[in-house]
């Protein structure tokens, strides 16, 4: 399947009530009891009043199932297991609820939300930047300067509050996020803010990489041009078992989730191949004293 283009109380505990993962999970059970029973995604469809389609986004987890539409397929797919049922019919409830990010939601384009909602249960992060720092590694005073380039001065604030908000995945218990980041030497050369702001940054990414649940690694500059990922890289793996890894590839105004088993191999090839053409973890402290001194 192709890419999917989508366009257009910050406590990060409160992802645990998000409805992604529960989307993703009956979207998963219910494609295998559709392929196990032998009915074709139009057949579902029509069974809902709806399309092919629908049931392609009720499938990938992309929308929110509604209890009686989860019933009708059950019936329509056999499944009688009267455990099963119950636990599927919770999950079409919980697919509905309001993700963490609802209260922010003004401020969140439509592309960047589904990427949001899984960097906040995921087991771990992959991430490659070659531009500016991630937001999970910015300091206040950065992520204020870069955010005011780019957003109206009444939001600033606000918008620095919740990047902030995220970072506590970082520390979260009992199982923080597995954080592990690959960033071109060139995002450390744009200035961001004055050279008090790159130099705070820099301190922090050193500090960060002391980490047990963070990994930083420095590359060379324009390391991505090989591999044409044509801009940033993250991965995301859940810590559900069986379900897919989410491919995050952020770019102007828009966002790509390529979905195919095929696709989500090749970034997870092209991430593992920008590891060994970085610098070793252990010498990015060095690294980033080094260019420390030069602000």
């Amino acid at each position: 399947m192709a890419s999917i283009a989508i366009t257009g109380n910050r406590n990060a505990a409160l992802a645990e009530g998000d409805p992604l993962v529960p989307r993703m999970l009956l979207g998963r059970t219910l494609r295998r009891l559709r392929g196990e029973a032998g009915v074709t995604r139009e057949d579902a469809g029509r069974a809902l009043g709806g399309s092919s389609s629908k049931i392609s986004r009720l499938e990938l987890g992309q929308v929110g199932f509604k209890t009686r539409d989860v019933a009708v397929l059950l019936d329509l797919y056999a499944a009688t297991d009267d455990a099963e049922r119950t636990t599927l019919l919770a999950l079409a409830e919980q697919s509905t609820k309001r993700p963490w990010w609802y209260g922010d939601r003004a401020l969140i384009p439509s592309w960047v939300r589904p990427y949001l909602s899984a960097e906040q249960t995921a087991k771990l992060v992959r991430s490659f930047e070659d531009t500016v720092v991630p937001g999970l590694l910015q300091t206040e005073s950065y992520a204020r300067a870069l955010i005011r380039r780019q957003h109206p001065a009444d939001e600033v604030e606000r918008r620095v509050a919740f990047r902030m908000g995220r970072q506590r995945v970082l520390r979260r218990r009992p199982r923080p996020l597995n954080l592990w980041v690959v960033l071109d030497q060139a995002a450390l050369f744009r200035p961001v803010g004055d050279a008090a702001v790159m130099r705070e940054q820099l301190r922090h990414l050193d500090q960060m990489s002391w980490r047990p649940n963070v990994t930083i690694q420095l590359g060379p500059f324009g390391m991505s041009r090989d591999l044409q990922t044509e801009g940033p890289l993250t991965l995301v793996r859940f810590p559900q078992q069986g379900l897919p890894d989410m491919v995050y590839l952020e770019r102007a105004d828009t966002a790509l989730y390529p979905v195919g088993r095929a696709q989500i191999e090749r970034h997870w090839h092209n991430f593992n191949t920008l590891v060994t053409e970085a610098s070793p973890p252990e010498r990015t402290p060095d690294m980033l004293r080094q260019i420390l001194a030069m602000y």
